[in-house]
Parts: structure tokens; sequence; C-alpha cells
């Protein structure tokens, strides 16, 4: 058990807390959440916690971060309460987040004043996943930051890619992973929304698919929660829709930035924002179904 080793999770929700408790099984780890019920769960499973950012990454080796995009990256570190200044020179920040590459330059920028370095880490996988070290990480840092990170990392990750050495690369390969996933869900609900309407068992259709050339992990992964997705408590959320209405913006934007035509992906980023629109944002990403079909057809 590498006990000397620190690890500050801010954050503590569907991936924060497992990914805590896994990290907890071998390091010291710190928690944070604004959520009195997720820092009560925290503490359950042994996780030391605290009533402020600040407090819980004091002394950190590495501070592990689950933000939604860059605004909410600066505050947490930048802001009025946020941890940048109370690091210890040498310590790292793990970026776990799917943010763009947009801010990572600045970020890189205003840690180095403070002597930390940025280890780029999105990663994938889900909270089942994250809980039993199973996720996919991509890392964009020096060799030096990546070894600093090694203890978190390698806890967390089944297959862990370094894209590059600097940071950034890893939010580009994951950039590049959404367009697939964005568009893969969107195609796996289309699927299985024309198979009601020719009158086919879903699931028997779904079985079907996965054992031929059409199927794919997220035909396989978020298949079984799509043919939920018009139960009367849905599906469960594991992953919301309104992270792909975020992640394929990020797309859009990375595209047009480089000046490429990515209608496919264009078109499926629509398909979330029309969820969003009609009340789906906090609803497993599977729902995206019922905006191809809004009703099942089949019973």
């Amino acid at each position: 058990m590498t006990s000397n080793y620190t690890v500050t999770v801010l954050g503590l929700g569907a991936m924060g807390l497992p990914m805590a408790t896994r990290l907890a099984s071998q390091l010291t780890v710190h928690g944070f959440d604004i959520a009195e019920p997720r820092l009560e769960l925290a503490r359950e499973a042994g996780i030391a916690t605290f009533t402020t950012a600040r407090e819980a990454a004091k002394g950190a080796d590495a501070v592990l971060l689950a933000v939604r995009n860059g605004e909410q990256l600066n505050d947490v570190l930048f802001g009025e309460n946020g941890v940048a200044s109370v690091l210890e020179p040498g310590a790292v920040v793990i970026l776990g987040s799917t943010v763009g590459t947009d801010a990572i330059p600045a970020t890189v920028a205003k840690l180095a004043e403070y002597g930390v370095d940025l280890v780029d880490a999105p990663l994938s996988g889900g909270p089942k996943r994250a809980g039993e070290g199973d996720l996919l990480i991509v890392v964009g840092a020096s060799p030096e930051a990546r070894e600093k990170a090694a203890p978190a990392l390698d806890l967390l990750a089944s297959t862990l890619t370094v894209v590059g050495d600097n940071p950034g690369d890893g939010q580009a390969l994951k950039t590049v992973n959404q367009l697939l996933c964005g568009v893969h869900i969107a195609a796996a609900a289309e699927a299985l929304a024309l198979a009601d309407a020719l009158g086919l068992d879903q699931a028997k259709t779904l079985a079907a698919l996965e054992a031929g050339a059409a199927g794919s992990f997220m035909l396989s992964n978020r298949g079984p929660r799509i043919l939920e997705a018009y139960d009367e408590e849905g599906a469960e959320v594991l992953s919301r829709l309104d992270i792909f209405v975020k992640d394929m913006g990020i797309v859009g934007k990375a595209t047009r930035a480089a000046g490429l035509a990515a209608p496919v992906a264009a078109a499926a980023e629509q398909l979330y924002l029309l969820g969003q629109a009609q009340g789906l944002a906090a609803a497993d990403d599977s729902a995206v179904i019922k905006v191809v079909a809004p009703a099942k057809r089949t019973k």
C-alpha cells in the first residue's frame, strides 16, 4: 500500500466517488464535494473528507479533477476558493474531464507559477468500471508529470494510452473519441427505433446486431439502456444526455477550427440538442431514442 502518496479527489459524484474508493484501496485519499450525502458515502468508504476544496488539497501529491468545462476548471483552480495556491511545488493536477483543448494552455501557464504540472488525462468507462480500475485513460503530459501521476492513474486505468508529452494532446484524442461515441449512440438509437417501427422485437434485434458486423461497444453498452428508455423511470442515469450536448459541441468547434467537414457528427449533435430542449438533459443519454421516436410502437 502506497499510503504516503496522497490524492485529493474534488467532486464525489457518479464518477468521482468510485474513483476515490478505488484509489483509497492503496493510497491516502482526501475528498471534497458540495453535497453532504456524497461526503457521508465517501466517509463510509474510508475516504478522509473536508469542508472545503482548499483544505482537502493541502499537502496532496496529486489532485484529481472532474469538472464540466473550461470555466469550471479555471474556477476550481484559480477562482476565489481555488486550490492551486495551496498546492506544494512538485504536485500535479490530473484533469480527468473532457473540456476541449482551448482551456489547456492558460491552465498550464498559471499552474506553472505555483510549480505544479497539469496531467491532461481525460477518462471514460462509467462508474462501475471506475470502481474496478477498468477505465480508458488517454494522457498528454511531460514524462516527469506522468511519473508523478502514475500511482493514481495506474490504479484507475486498465488501458492507459500516452498520446504525447504536451497537455492538450489527451483532450485532442478524447475529442476524436467523443465524435465516435456520440455518433454511435445516436446511430444505435435510430437503428432500434427502426426495428420497432418495422414490428421487430427490439431485444432480439439488439442481440442479432451485436453478433454481426454492425456490433460496436456503444451498441452493446447503450443498447439495453435504449430499450429501457420508454419505461416509466427510464434507464438508470449512468451518462447524462447533456454531457453529449457538451462533448459534441467540443467536437463541432474542433472540426470547424480545423476546416474539416463533419456532417455526421453535426447531425448527431442536433439530436442531443433536441433531447435537451425536450427536457431530457438529465436523463441517460440512451433517451436520445425518444427524440427519434417519441413513443414505442410495439408493446
